[in-house]
């Protein structure tokens, strides 16, 4: 098993890790993609939740996995952020990218197609939608109240696909 290392340290911080996966997550099904993730990459992993760190070295990683998911139709927007503030250097990293989202099949798709820069999806090594949760623990009152009315559930669901986080990480065995 990969030793998984939280990134909560100061921006000027050397990492030794080769591979980042930054991340968004805004209750939990995203963090707990990229852990599992992490856990099953071949190479150690910095993990770096952009609640924690947004000023981050991306000169210090070779391999760069972006996670995020979707709420009201949109990718989260400390991801957004991160990726317009360092697009350049992105563009010179191995990439990967990953999205959480309830959708399946085409609507799936169409959310991952719309959440990520052209660039950054035709250079990507892996490119995967790891599907999704309504954690009801972790939502306000009007969250809730959304959920119950669009998705007709009122308890927390897993629909966390863990074969295509495995499929994904497999793609970067041979990088």
């Amino acid at each position: 098993m990969n030793k998984i290392t939280e990134n909560t340290l100061k921006p000027e911080k050397k990492y030794t890790m080769k591979t980042a996966i930054i991340y968004a997550t805004r209750h939990g099904c995203t963090e707990k993609c990229a852990k599992e993730l992490a856990n099953q990459l071949p190479q150690n992993a910095a993990l770096i939740n952009l609640d924690q760190s947004t000023d981050i070295n991306l000169q210090a990683f070779e391999t760069i996995i972006l996670g995020g998911s979707i709420h009201a139709g949109s990718l989260n927007k400390k991801l957004s952020k991160h990726i317009e503030k360092y697009g350049k250097t992105l563009e010179s990293k191995k990439i990967g990218l990953f999205l959480c989202c309830m959708e399946e099949g085409e609507k799936a798709e169409e959310q991952f197609e719309n959440a990520f820069p052209g660039y950054l999806k035709s250079k990507a090594i892996a490119k995967g939608l790891f599907g999704g949760e309504f954690n009801f623990e972790r939502m306000n009152f009007f969250e809730k109240a959304i959920i119950k009315k669009i998705a007709k559930t009122d308890q927390s669901v897993s629909k966390i696909n863990y074969s295509t986080i495995e499929e994904f990480s497999k793609k970067f065995k041979t990088q």
